[in-house]
Formats: structure tokens, C-alpha cells, sequence
């Protein structure tokens, strides 16, 4: 038996699995409160810490965890991937190959980054030359309008 193996399997006794949890709510309710006060994310960090054990270890933890997932899926994505779900993965590769498979072939989505989608096809307007331009009438002045 390898020495990864045996960690497992004591990972997986009753009084690791409460070792974990107490563990986790330290590190979420004490630790982390007593860190955030200092420079850097560290408080953040401890408390993500906290909440990974006591997810991986409490079965009422998993189900709010669902619920709060219900509730706000977009942070339950945030929460999915950095606890690094197998679960999460296999849903994110589903929905990305349903995603592909629902999309229009390439050659048939117009193009939104090409800043000149017809260069070369149209015929560029030709500014006329001075001597084209028709010249202006000259202003009309007093004299010339009382006649």
C-alpha cells in the first residue's frame, strides 16, 4: 500500500473527517478574521481554505452549498472551480460541446472584428478637382438688388 493511499484512507475515518471539519470552522471564524486585518488577501484566502474542508466534510455543508448554488449560480460556478469539482467540469465540458454543436458552421457567422467588411469590393468616391467644382455666384450686393 503506497503512502498516498494510506493517507486516504485515514482521511476517510470519522475522527479525521471531525478533525477536518473543526479545522475548517477555525480556520473560516478565527483565523481568517485575524488575518484580514493585515496587508494582502490573506484573510480571504484562509477563509476559502476553511470552506473547502468543511465542504469536502460535512454533508449538511454540501446540501446548503447546493441550495446557495440555486440561489446565486453564478457565484456557485466561482465556488465550483475553485474547490475544483469533478462535477463542475464534467457540466462546464457538457455545455461547452452542446454550445459547438449549436453553433453555425465558421463559414457562415459574418464577421464583427473586420473594421472594413467590403475593402476592395466598392468603387471609392473620387473628390472633384478645383476646376470640376462649379464656381459660387457671386454675393449680391445692395445696388444690385434694388434694379
Amino acid at each position: 500500500m503506497s503512502l498516498g493511499s494510506r493517507l486516504l484512507a485515514i482521511r476517510d475515518t470519522r475522527a479525521a473527517q471531525t478533525l477536518l471539519f473543526g479545522l475548517g470552522i477555525f480556520l473560516m471564524f478565527v483565523a481568517a478574521p485575524l488575518a484580514s486585518p493585515l496587508p494582502g488577501p490573506g484573510g480571504l484566502l484562509i477563509a476559502a481554505a476553511g470552506l473547502t474542508l468543511v465542504l469536502r466534510t460535512s454533508l449538511w455543508a454540501k446540501r446548503r452549498y447546493v441550495h446557495f448554488k440555486r440561489w446565486q449560480p453564478k457565484a456557485g460556478t466561482w465556488f465550483d472551480w475553485g474547490l475544483r469539482r469533478g462535477s463542475a467540469r464534467r457540466r462546464e465540458a457538457l455545455r461547452k460541446e452542446r454550445e459547438r454543436q449549436e453553433a453555425p458552421p465558421p463559414s457562415e457567422v459574418p464577421r464583427t472584428d473586420d473594421p472594413l467588411p467590403k475593402a476592395g469590393l466598392e468603387v471609392m468616391p473620387i473628390d472633384p478637382t478645383p476646376t470640376e467644382v462649379a464656381p459660387a455666384e457671386p454675393p449680391v450686393t445692395g445696388e444690385a438688388s434694388r434694379h
